[in-house]
C-alpha cells in the first residue's frame, strides 16, 4: 500500500507544475553555452548551405545532425521558408545575397558573450566574419537586405539599428521600395 502511495505520488509530481521548478535549466544552458564557446567561438568553418537571408549551415556536426545550423544574430531576413508566412517582400534577394557573399567560403564564427548561444530551435546563434574580414550580419543590414532585429538585446543592437537607419535613409535594398505591409509584424 505504502509503495503504491508512492507511485501515485510520483506520477502526480511528473504531471504538476512543481516538476517544471525541478529541471536544472540554468545549468543546462551553461553547459550548452561552455560546450558552444569551446566548438565555434572564433573558430573556421566552410559554409555548406544557405537556408534563407539569416540563415546558414556550416560543415561541422552538431549533435545528431551533420552541420551546424546558425542563425545570424541581431537581424531578421524576410521569410522565404516558412510554413506560417509566404515568400515576404526581398526574401529571394537577401538569400541570394547571403549565398553570394558567404556558400562555399570558410567563415569564422563568433559568440555573444552574455547572451545564450542557442536561439528556440536549437539554432547556434552567431556573428559570422566573411574571409575579407566584414561581418555577414552588417553586410546584409549595410546593403538592406535585412532588418535589425530589435526584438532581442545583444551587444550590437545600437550599432545595428544604425546600420538598418543608414540603409534605410540610402534607400538601399529593400528600403528602396518597401511598403508597411511588407514589413515583418514586429515590425510594422
Amino acid at each position: 500500500m505504502l509503495g503504491l502511495m508512492a507511485l501515485l505520488l510520483l506520477v502526480w509530481l511528473d504531471h504538476s507544475p512543481i516538476r517544471h521548478s525541478w529541471r536544472p535549466t540554468p545549468e543546462l544552458q551553461e553547459q550548452t553555452k561552455a560546450y558552444d564557446y569551446e566548438k565555434y567561438h572564433a573558430k573556421t568553418f566552410a559554409v555548406i548551405n544557405v537556408i534563407d537571408g539569416d540563415t546558414i549551415d556550416i560543415g561541422i556536426p552538431d549533435g545528431r545532425y551533420e552541420h551546424t545550423r546558425i542563425r545570424l544574430l541581431g537581424i531578421d531576413a524576410p521569410e522565404t521558408k516558412s510554413e506560417q508566412i509566404d515568400v515576404m517582400y526581398f526574401g529571394p534577394e537577401a538569400t541570394e545575397f547571403t549565398n553570394k557573399l558567404a556558400l562555399g567560403k570558410s567563415v569564422t564564427v563568433y559568440l555573444d558573450t552574455p547572451n545564450p548561444t542557442r536561439g528556440k530551435y536549437g539554432r547556434l546563434l552567431a556573428y559570422v566574419q566573411l574571409p575579407d574580414g566584414r561581418f555577414l550580419n552588417e553586410a546584409l543590414l549595410t546593403e538592406g537586405y535585412v532588418y535589425a532585429d530589435s526584438r532581442f538585446s545583444h551587444s550590437f543592437y545600437n550599432k545595428y539599428r544604425q546600420l538598418q537607419s543608414g540603409a534605410r535613409s540610402g534607400k538601399k535594398g529593400l528600403w528602396q521600395n518597401v511598403t508597411p505591409d511588407q514589413l515583418p509584424e514586429w515590425l510594422q
